[in-house]
């Protein structure tokens, strides 16, 4: 009886510290000690872990794995010691390229955290967002770059990107195995691979060789809703799928949309492998504690390139310098460990401080240039060509305007001139 009677209290203790601690949000706490791409010794019984630039960690070594399990074992110390268990839910541990974890906790916790021995810093999670034929010919690749790794059939062989996104549609032809060459096996590569919900069928097929998703994030800031967003993945909206035929999509794809042609397709690395770590959902976007344990997974998993279309909302407020926080800093132990990153600069612009990709360790791509102009035509009834850009080139002939086809007030302002009976719009 006594033992019940225990642990009803302890049941309304945790409550009662749940209401007095009030509503809890998701932080990333940053440790002071290094990672694992930048331990190089000092703590007693842990061998250095860093390697050079010119060699390849093994993560899998007893010396990696073992300090990982020390750093992960240090946060669950912290946590424990000074939290009261059941008032916070550790989300995720950072061990390979920043030394940290994500933790669901109110604000009073958190403050106490951050007057805690050995911890570098706390910052309240962010939103981020989705930053977003005939590219491979204007960028000169077919006379340039492929030829100088062995041809289109080989621009990318064995190079692994990974895509810090929304997901993928293994089922697009882009993303094919087997219309292109056999792919042997992936080499470096330790990514693993989710299977769809409903089918049971993996996501990987040799061309997409790692399929992740990372939500913890979400589901504990309340975004998450099961019945609109997929827990696995598969792309909600298209976004990452985008992303990945652009850089990484078979070549020769077709087309065609409404029965028109548009061309053929290609990646800029056709034969590129493509690994999936899904961080952006159709409705909310993102959160940075779900993207840091995305791009800490990738480079653990062996990626040679990071492709990250996603960034946040607003430039961070825990810190005055832009690049100092959580997922910048992941960012350059990346960069650190031999990894390519390349980021979206942001949906802004062209005004002042639209800029939302702050790493100088990084490349940052924006929009640039391009010969794409789409003339259109529009054919009066008696002959006149009146020329234009359009938003698309479309192929349609003798489609009536439906704007001047109800007698509005346009066609009766200028019916001597203009007739539904005498238009075709030719766009």
């Amino acid at each position: 009886m006594w033992r019940i009677k225990l642990a009803c209290l302890l049941l309304i203790f945790v409550q009662v510290q749940r209401v007095v601690l009030g509503t809890h949000d998701v932080y990333i706490v940053v440790m002071e000690g290094d990672p694992v791409v930048s331990y190089r010794g000092g703590v007693d019984g842990f061998p250095a872990t860093a390697v050079d630039l010119d060699e390849e960690m093994d993560v899998t070594s007893e010396a990696v794995t073992s300090y990982a399990l020390h750093l992960r074992g240090h946060h669950d110390k912290l946590l424990d010691s000074h939290l009261v268990e059941g008032t916070y839910e550790k989300l995720y541990s950072y061990h390979h390229l920043i030394n940290g974890f994500a933790v669901h906790m109110s604000s009073l916790q958190a403050e106490f955290l951050r007057k805690a021995p050995g911890v570098k810093h706390v910052e309240r999670d962010m939103k981020v967002q989705k930053l977003t034929t005939h590219t491979p010919q204007f960028l000169g690749l077919p006379t340039g770059v492929w030829p100088t790794g062995g041809g289109l059939d080989r621009a990318g062989e064995d190079v692994v990107i990974g895509f810090v996104d929304s997901g993928i549609y293994p089922q697009h032809p882009s993303f094919a195995a087997h219309k292109t060459d056999r792919y042997g096996p992936v080499p470096r590569y330790k990514g693993k691979c989710e299977k769809d919900l409903v089918t049971q069928r993996s996501f990987c097929n040799g061309k997409i060789v790692g399929a992740q998703h990372f939500a913890k994030a979400a589901m504990a800031a309340g975004a998450f809703n099961p019945d609109v967003e997929f827990a696995s993945p598969l792309d909600g909206d298209g976004h990452g799928s985008h992303t990945a035929a652009i850089a990484a999509g078979n070549n020769g794809i077709p087309v065609r949309m409404h029965g028109h042609e548009f061309g053929k397709a290609s990646g800029m690395a056709p034969r590129a492998r493509v690994a999936v770590y899904k961080v952006l959902y159709r409705l909310f976007g993102g959160y940075v504690a779900d993207v840091v344990a995305a791009i800490d997974q990738a480079v653990q998993d062996g990626v040679d390139i990071l492709n990250l279309s996603v960034g946040p909302n607003s430039p961070p407020t825990a810190t005055r310098t832009t690049f100092l926080n959580p997922f910048d800093a992941a960012l350059l132990s990346a960069v650190k460990a031999g990894v390519f990153v390349a980021q979206a600069a942001g949906n802004g612009g062209p005004f002042p401080k639209t800029l939302v990709s702050f790493s100088p360790w990084i490349t940052t791509v924006a929009a640039g240039v391009d010969d794409r102009r789409y003339k259109n035509h529009l054919t009066l009834g008696n002959g006149k060509l009146i020329s234009g850009l359009g938003v698309s080139h479309f192929n349609v002939i003798s489609v009536q305007n439906e704007l001047l086809k109800y007698n509005n007030l346009l066609c009766r302002a200028s019916s001597s001139i203009i007739s539904p009976n005498r238009l075709t719009n030719w766009f």
